[in-house]
């Protein structure tokens, strides 16, 4: 069991909760209770990231490695940062230059790496299971980043920490998730975890852009984006993610805006006092109004960027300790 504690510069007093887990693969299966000791945790280290002092020597001697198969800016970027202000020795492996490239297997990589003995190590990949599949071959603790289309978990919590501060709580809230669900490992992540913290959860998209096994979830489904939103608390939007498509999804970008980008008049069909999020990267004019995304008032968006960096901390600081707990 990791004993979760409210880190300082200094000292960093224990707390009498625990959390269960030496990796963390995915929200799905996780209890409203663990995910409330990660977001009270990370509540902790965003007054710490606002402070003059922002480090902290709780990771001291602690090795984390980055470990991108997919380009990331702000993924990779806040979970460097988090593993920094906690004090651990942090690397960021180059896929692009690195044996993986010339042939090495996941598996060969995971056992090269396990060799080097890191404490934590955070991996992005574009296949589904690839991040289990290394969890299963190392012996440090694991950081999905976001595997394939399956899930992004701390994505998933960071979104959780920024509705949180902002409403004052999760339960009983209306949320709309809207774009491209099929490909979202965000709006996976994010079903799960609203789904258990008490929120009524809608997707809204078009036909082709949902999953086949959409009704598992428990959610709403819309494929009108004005009716999805209406009396809403919090609307999400999702990007295209043509990267991953392989034939017709939309008829085209222009289309697609029309009928599902957000704009401050659709917005209108939401509560009053709606919020607007996006995990980025965003397409501006695709799947939202530029003007909107910029608005102080109604988007959420920097504030997402800022929760990332704090709830990443709190995830190393449960997953290491949780580690050098089973250790002893």
């Amino acid at each position: 069991m990791a004993i979760l504690r409210k880190a300082s510069a200094t000292s960093p007093e224990p707390a009498a909760c625990a959390f269960p887990h030496k990796h963390l693969l995915g929200i799905e299966g996780l209890s409203s209770q663990e995910i409330q000791l990660l977001l009270d945790l990370a509540d902790s280290y965003v007054e710490q990231n606002r402070a003059e002092n922002k480090k902290t020597d709780l990771l001291r001697g602690r090795t984390l490695i980055n470990l991108f198969f997919e380009n990331s800016t702000r993924t990779r970027t806040s979970f460097e940062l988090a593993g920094k202000r906690l004090g651990s020795d942090t690397i960021n492996m180059a896929v692009s230059t690195s044996s993986i490239k010339k042939g090495e297997t996941l598996i060969d990589t995971a056992m090269t790496l396990n060799a080097m003995h890191p404490d934590i190590l955070c991996v992005r990949h574009p296949h589904s299971g690839a991040v289990q599949l290394l969890a299963e071959k190392v012996n440090c603790s694991v950081v999905n980043g976001g595997d394939g289309t399956h899930e992004h978990p701390t994505q998933a919590l960071l979104d959780a920490q920024t509705i949180r501060r902002r409403k004052g709580k999760i339960n009983g809230l209306t949320v709309a998730i809207s774009g491209d669900v099929l490909h979202s490992r965000v709006a996976r992540s994010n079903m799960h975890l609203l789904s258990t913290m008490g929120a009524r959860v809608r997707l809204v998209a078009p036909p082709t852009l949902l999953p086949k096994d959409v009704e598992r979830y428990g959610v709403e489904i819309y494929h009108n984006l004005e009716d999805g939103i209406k009396n809403c608390d919090i609307v999400m939007m999702l990007r295209l993610q043509t990267e991953r498509m392989q034939g017709m999804y939309v008829p085209s970008v222009r289309e697609y805006f029309r009928f599902f980008g957000l704009t401050q008049e659709k917005l209108n069909a939401a509560n009053p006092n709606a919020l607007v999020m996006h995990p980025g990267p965003m397409n501006r004019g695709v799947e939202i109004d530029s003007e909107l995304a910029n608005d102080i008032d109604r988007s959420l968006i920097r504030e997402q960027v800022e929760m990332g960096v704090a709830v990443r901390m709190a995830v190393f600081d449960a997953l290491t300790l949780n580690n050098l707990s089973d250790a002893k």
